[in-house]
């Protein structure tokens, strides 16, 4: 018959913050898997456009001495 090593039952605080951590990050990563599912298309960000090629070519003109 094979052994199954039971898990460790006394866990450091550092250990149990860090299995906690984990739990937290792994949630938060499904939900957001969750909510992504339902998108428009490839490119579900909500900003479009913003660092391509300017419309215009700014000019830029000296303050006058005056």
């Amino acid at each position: 018959m094979a052994e199954t090593p039971e898990p460790e039952v006394s866990e450091t605080p550092e250990d149990e913050m860090k299995r906690k951590f984990r739990e937290a990050l792994e949630r938060k990563r499904n939900q957001h898997a969750d909510s992504g599912a339902g998108g428009r298309g490839a490119d579900q960000s909500k900003i479009h456009g913003a660092h391509g090629p300017a419309a215009n070519k700014r000019s830029f003109r000296r303050k006058s001495g005056g």
